[in-house]
């Protein structure tokens, strides 16, 4: 414990030294007590030297000699442009073009000095670079002799214990049947958008129609029209609604429709109106009901004796 609380104390001393070490230089600094060769001036001018031997026998120093397959180092080529590549470069080309024949402040750059196409460029050639490095180095992996798949009988304990694991799934199960949820009610809406839209539309092609009729009438009447057949195809047109009517009255007598279904056995006032009220039955008495009660027996044996 001795040790311990020593430890403590050297660390907590330790600690206030480094903190009051930027004062105690700031203040030493303003009386004067620096001396020369403790600071190194800074010389942004000065001319920086490329000394290649140096540097190429530092790297040599500390170069270690080990096998590729410990390094995995590659120098090689690109990979090929691959066509939908091709086709996206292009599009992208085309895209900045239009940007700027349509932005009259934005003045026209070709799109070989288009920095930001450059930059577009650029990532391209990493990513053929790092398919190139890759497809030779599992080449050359498979020749030394070094699998790069998983094989089938490979077995690895998980980390994180399977109670995790279903709360993780349960989790996404959630989200899951939130996201089909939502697209349901957006399928609905959808449908209850078109089907008004229909309706309104079945509306003014009726009142079109019927203002078309009259104004037909109107021309018989002053005879500007000699015969009446208009009125033969609004007959056949109106048979048609009918039969089509009849049958949508069919189909919901066979197969229902669409309304309010919870409650509909429930009785209704007019329903339970000539429906008797029973008391409650208690222990040792009778059943009474507010209707009409039954005669004595002395009163039905003298109807009896009457018939």
């Amino acid at each position: 414990m001795k040790r311990k609380a020593h430890l403590e104390a050297e660390t907590d001393s330790e600690y206030y030294s480094d903190e009051n070490s930027d004062d105690e230089l700031q203040e030493a600094f303003a009386r004067g007590d620096l001396k020369p060769g403790l600071n190194i001036e800074f010389n942004a001018e000065k001319q920086k030297v490329n000394d290649i031997p140096k540097l190429l026998a530092k790297a040599d120093e500390i170069k270690l000699d080990l096998p590729w397959v410990e390094k995995m180092d590659m120098i090689n080529d690109l990979a090929p442009l691959a066509p939908e590549m091709v086709i996206q470069l292009e599009k992208h080309e085309q895209k900045r073009v239009n940007m700027f024949k349509g932005n009259a402040k934005i003045p026209y750059v070709r799109p070989d000095e288009d920095p930001v196409l450059n930059d577009f460029k650029r990532e391209m050639l990493f990513h053929r670079q790092a398919q190139a490095a890759v497809m030779e180095g599992i080449k050359r992996l498979h020749e030394a002799g070094i699998p790069t798949r998983r094989p089938d009988d490979y077995f690895a304990e998980m980390a994180k214990s399977d109670e995790h694991m279903q709360k993780v799934r349960a989790n996404l199960m959630a989200k899951q049947e939130g996201q089909a949820k939502s697209e349901r009610i957006k399928q609905i809406r959808e449908q209850r958008k078109m089907g008004k839209l229909l309706a309104k539309q079945t509306k003014v092609q009726r009142e079109m129609e019927k203002k078309d009729m009259l104004d037909k009438l109107k021309k018989f009447r002053k005879g500007k029209l000699k015969n009446l057949d208009f009125l033969e195809d609004a007959k056949t047109l109106e048979s048609q609604k009918k039969k089509s009517a009849d049958k949508r009255n069919q189909r919901n007598k066979r197969f229902g429709f669409g309304g309010k279904k919870k409650g509909l056995k429930r009785n209704t006032k007019s329903s339970a109106g000539g429906l008797e009220k029973v008391k409650n039955f208690r222990k040792g008495s009778k059943a009474a009901s507010s209707g009409n009660k039954r005669l004595g027996k002395s009163r039905r044996m003298k109807g009896k004796s009457k018939k």
